[in-house]
This record gives structure tokens, sequence and C-alpha cells, in this order.
């Protein structure tokens, strides 16, 4: 079972097995940023800190970072994305996800928004 957590600055995050984590950002968040024409991914192997700029990305209204929801180890990154900004806009809580990390502390995750929170947050 995947269990899928949300920050407040709309980054999501759904752990996966053996304490890895997919992160991307919300179909609000893409919604926001208009047509992403840019995305700057971390390094694998990279260690982020929960809060961290992980990836920028930007679009043709702005620039915004990605920060990390939880504190890890950066274990791949989507290079489609990379490649083809737009897929972020196309379907940003599947095909369009940003990097996969191994979580530090799975417990962080519960610090985070579930759906209804998330849902609250964004008035929806």
């Amino acid at each position: 079972m995947t269990t899928t957590r949300f920050t407040d600055d709309h980054e999501w995050i759904r752990l996966e097995q053996d304490g890895i984590a997919v992160v991307g950002i919300t179909d609000h968040a893409q919604n926001e940023l208009g047509d992403i024409v840019h995305v700057d991914l971390p390094a694998v192997d990279q260690s982020l800190a929960q809060g961290e700029e992980a990836v920028v990305i930007e679009s043709v209204k702005a620039a915004g970072e990605v920060r990390s929801p939880v504190a890890g180890t950066v274990v791949e990154v989507n290079e489609t994305v990379a490649d083809d900004p737009a897929k972020v806009n196309e379907a940003p809580d599947s095909d369009g996800w940003l990097y996969r990390m191994r979580v530090d502390d799975a417990e962080d995750l519960d610090a985070l928004l579930d759906e209804p929170g998330y849902r609250q947050l964004i008035g929806a």
C-alpha cells in the first residue's frame, strides 16, 4: 500500500517500498506555474535536508523551487521531465514525478498533510 502526503508548498511524496519515496509537485502547483519549460533536477546520491531546495522549475510565468518534503538521499531522477518538462503539466502526480529518494525517517511523513488536509489547504 502506498501513502501520499503533501506539503504546504504543494509538493507531494509517495512512500513506495523499502524506504524509497517518489516526489513531485501537485496538480494545483503546476496550474499556478503555467506551462513548464525547464526542470533542473538534483544529482543522484545528493543528500537533502527536509525543506532544502531540491529542484528548480521554470515556467512561462515564473521560476520556483521544489523543496524536499523530508530528509533523505536522491536515488533516481526522472530524466523524462528534464527532456520534456511539459510532462510535469500533463501528469504531475504520475509520469511527471521529479525524483526518488531513500527517506531517512519514514515517521517524518506523519507530520505532512494527508489528502483531505491538502484539499482543505487549497480550498478544493
